[in-house]
């Protein structure tokens, strides 16, 4: 079970008018996110559609302090900007990254490695919508197999499952990394708390709804992210040095299809000619879901 607790917003720290589409994720994980990070908080914000959402100079839809900067180059950006305020004696301040699966996965991956590598004492908060959606909905390393995208369309739809990226990046034996879902708010606001509190590289990735991108009807959004959850397409788990903990045991797993039939860029896998695609969509799924286990039994806490 998730831990129960309070999460409603107190105190606002994003201002209205926000440039996001109808029923996009960005918007309501940043609302949650700065109310709980506060003013004192620097945002670098690589391309992406939060670039957009956040608007042009001079405009700031968030209380804090937003940099733009380079497709590749956010955690560099945000290693400057961490280290200049440590200098200044600013260290209470939070420096964090709002990036997309495009400026993480692929564009920007190299960046965030070496970022992670150094230990660099910033917060990584990556978007995963599972294309580049802000340039046309172009296919990325995020992108879920199966899915079409503006550069894999109709029946040249993505062939390949998405990276690992949270393997990959727990292989850095960074503090913490975790993912999280805007359908499940209490676990991603308590992760946000608990990274917050540490040092060092962290690292959240969350479910970012996109209907345009995702074809779904904006008002059932968060219900395509709930059923992710629930169908183990999309786990909450969080990681400690490599040390793995599952944060939600769905009670009764759903089939992957329950959440895909939803959203209109899986709609040709539910021909008859491709019903042998969703059959292996659910077996990589449920091999996703008992390796997450495997690992998770076989943790063990490091002390560094």
């Amino acid at each position: 079970m998730l831990p129960a607790m309070e999460f409603l917003i107190k105190d606002e720290k994003v201002f209205s008018g926000g440039l996001s589409c109808r029923g996009c994720g960005w918007s309501l994980l940043v609302r949650h996110l700065s109310s709980i990070l506060g003013e004192n908080t620097v945002y670098v914000v690589p391309a992406s559609c939060f670039s957009i959402i956040a608007g042009p100079y001079p405009l700031n839809e968030i209380k804090g302090t937003i940099v733009h900067t380079i497709f590749a180059a956010a955690p560099a950006t945000a290693t400057g900007i961490r280290h200049t305020l440590d200098r200044q004696g600013r260290k209470d301040t939070n420096v964090v990254i709002l990036a997309g699966d495009g400026g993480t996965f692929d564009i920007g991956f190299q960046a965030l490695s070496g970022a992670a590598s150094r230990g660099e004492n910033l917060i990584y908060l990556v978007n995963n919508n599972g294309a580049y959606m802000n340039t046309g909905i172009q296919t990325s390393s995020a992108t879920p197999y199966g899915a079409v995208t503006t550069t894999n369309p109709n029946s040249n739809f993505k062939k390949k499952f998405p990276k690992d990226l949270m393997g990959i990046i727990a292989a850095h034996n960074i503090p913490y990394a975790a993912t999280a879902s805007l359908a499940f708010m209490e676990d991603y606001r308590a992760k946000i708390k608990k990274a917050k509190e540490m040092e060092g590289f962290r690292l959240l990735m969350v479910d970012g709804p996109c209907p345009p991108g995702h074809k779904v009807e904006p008002a059932n959004s968060i219900q395509v992210a709930r059923l992710a959850v629930e169908s183990n397409l999309y786990p909450l788990f969080e990681v400690e040095y490599q040390n793995y903990k599952v944060n939600y045991r769905p009670t009764k797993q759903l089939p992957a299809t329950e959440c895909m039939k939803l959203q209109g860029r899986f709609k040709h896998l539910f021909k008859e000619e491709n019903k042998h695609l969703l059959e292996e969509t659910q077996k990589v799924t449920d091999y996703n879901w008992r390796r997450l286990l495997a690992l998770e039994k076989l943790s063990v806490e490091f002390v560094l």
